[in-house]
């Protein structure tokens, strides 16, 4: 993905502005909101020339619409987000697009996350639940609306369980959350700890999304990081060495 992020970014400068005013005159025309249909329509337009900025985009507005209310921290992190893995320039743009979301009804989710799971690797949409617990967090608490959305997306995404399970207690911690991190129960025994753990630092390790970009690479570390701590509480609290 890393790999091709300077031809999806030019690719959208060159036809965002051609596709957004087909699409809003279209509506215009109408006179009324985009049905699920016509925004998988726009959705499919904006990203037809593998527009990743689109695709999170879409998978922002369902996190931030999630608890009924569109927070303004929620938008600031998200506009940070965007500062800082595309760069000012792009942020008016990608903002539009979030703004025709957050305004239509149904977003059609299904549809979208099939075509993200076609077009993106397992590690990359792994690491979409950083970002999207990320939104979720920024108001200082994850809701139980906002995990249901996040699950829902995970689940559409062809992600595992224990994976989305281990992204979520980074964000939204209980008493077994370190073993819930390395994708255990509290009943493993020692060896199983040491597995899971050599097991997820390899599946979590920064080179997987060594060509993203700052923001990526950061909740990679972040991720990777946040095993390390997690096995090494569990150890202290066994009196493993």
């Amino acid at each position: 993905m890393g790999g091709i992020f300077g031809f999806m970014i030019g690719s959208f400068v060159e036809n965002y502005q051609n596709v957004m005013s087909k699409a809003k005159a279209g509506a215009h025309r109408q006179g009324r909101q985009f049905s699920p249909e016509d925004l998988f329509q726009y959705y499919q337009q904006q990203s037809n020339t593998n527009d990743f900025p689109t695709m999170l985009m879409a998978l922002s507005a369902v996190v931030m619409k999630a608890d009924g209310k569109v927070l303004k921290s929620e938008l600031d992190y998200v506009k940070s987000f965007f500062n800082q893995q595309f760069g000012p320039q792009f942020s008016g743009r990608h903002l539009q697009v979030l703004k025709q979301f957050l305004d239509s009804g149904d977003i059609p989710l299904q549809k979208i996350c099939r075509d993200i799971q076609m077009r993106v690797q397992p590690a990359v949409r792994t690491q979409l639940l950083h970002y999207l617990f990320g939104i979720a967090k920024a108001d200082g608490d994850v809701s139980p609306s906002e995990i249901k959305a996040i699950q829902q997306i995970s689940d559409m995404l062809g992600i595992s369980s224990i994976d989305f399970e281990s992204v979520k207690n980074m964000f939204y911690r209980n008493v077994d959350s370190d073993y819930t991190v390395l994708g255990i129960t509290t009943s493993a025994s020692d060896d199983e700890v040491k597995k899971a753990y050599r097991k997820m630092a390899i599946k979590f390790h920064p080179d997987k999304v060594a060509q993203m970009g700052e923001q990526y690479q950061k909740g990679a570390k972040e991720k990777f990081q946040q095993i390390q701590d997690s096995y090494e509480a569990i150890k202290k609290r066994r009196g493993m060495k």
